[in-house]
C-alpha cells in the first residue's frame, strides 16, 4: 500500500476542522485518558470529517470502539499489541501499523504482516516519554532494508526540514504531531509539510 509522505497525528477530532481543509490526506486519531463514551464520539466525528475530506483515518490503541465505529485503520504500540486481538482486527478488514523501537519489536512486528511499520523516536521528542534513545536518520536507512517492502513510517521529533531527511534516508512518510499542533499557526504550518513533504509536480 502507499502512504500519504505526511502523516498527521491529531490529540482530537476538533483538529480535522481545521487541518484536513489545507489538504491533509493522512490522519491518526490519538486519545489517551477519556472515558469510552467520549472516546467513541471523538472516533465517530473523526471518520466523518475523514470521509468528507476523502482522508484515511488510523484510530491509535482503541481498537474495539474503531471497528465498532466502522474505521479500517488501526495503529498500535507494542504495549497495546499485546492485549489486542489481532484476528480480530484482520477479519474486519483492518489494516494495521505498529510501533517499533528495536530489533525484537520489529520481529513481532513482521510476524503480523502490517500495513507499516513505525520507527521511533528518530530525534529527540516531547510528545511522550520514551525508554529508547533517540534512532537517527542512518537507523531509517536500515529499518527500510530490513522491512522488504512494507511500509516505514518515522517518528519523533520531526520538523519539516528533518522530515525530508528521513523521506530521503527511505522512510515511506513522516509522522508528526508536536510540530503542527503547538505551532502558533497550525493551518500555515500544514500547508508547509505539505509543500515540503510531496513531489512537486
Amino acid at each position: 500500500m502507499m502512504l500519504d509522505p505526511f502523516y498527521l497525528i491529531v490529540d482530537g477530532a476538533h483538529w480535522l476542522e481545521r487541518l484536513l481543509p489545507q489538504g491533509l490526506r493522512l490522519v491518526q486519531l490519538r486519545i489517551k485518558d477519556r472515558p469510552a463514551d467520549a472516546l467513541r464520539a471523538e472516533i465517530a466525528r473523526a471518520r466523518a470529517l475523514c470521509a468528507q475530506y476523502g482522508a484515511t483515518l488510523v484510530i491509535n490503541d482503541y481498537w474495539q470502539i474503531a471497528l465498532e465505529e466502522g474505521c479500517d485503520f488501526i495503529h498500535l504500540g507494542q504495549e497495546d499489541l499485546a492485549e489486542a486481538d489481532v484476528p480480530a482486527i484482520r477479519r474486519a478488514g483492518c489494516r494495521l501499523g505498529l510501533s517499533t523501537h528495536d530489533e525484537r519489536e520489529l520481529d513481532v512486528a513482521l510476524a503480523l504482516a502490517p500495513n507499516y511499520v513505525a520507527l521511533g523516536p528518530v530525534f529527540p521528542t516531547t510528545l511522550k516519554q520514551l525508554d529508547w534513545a533517540p534512532q537517527g536518520v542512518a537507523r531509517v536507512t536500515q529499518w527500510k532494508a530490513l522491512l522488504k517492502g512494507t511500509p516505514l513510517v518515522a517518528i519523533g521529533g520531526l520538523t519539516p526540514e528533518r522530515a525530508q531527511m528521513v523521506l530521503a534516508a527511505g522512510a515511506d512518510s513522516a509522522a508528526v504531531a508536536t510540530d503542527v499542533l503547538g505551532n502558533a499557526d497550525p493551518e500555515a504550518r500544514t500547508r508547509l509539510w505539505l509543500d515540503v513533504t510531496r513531489p512537486q509536480a
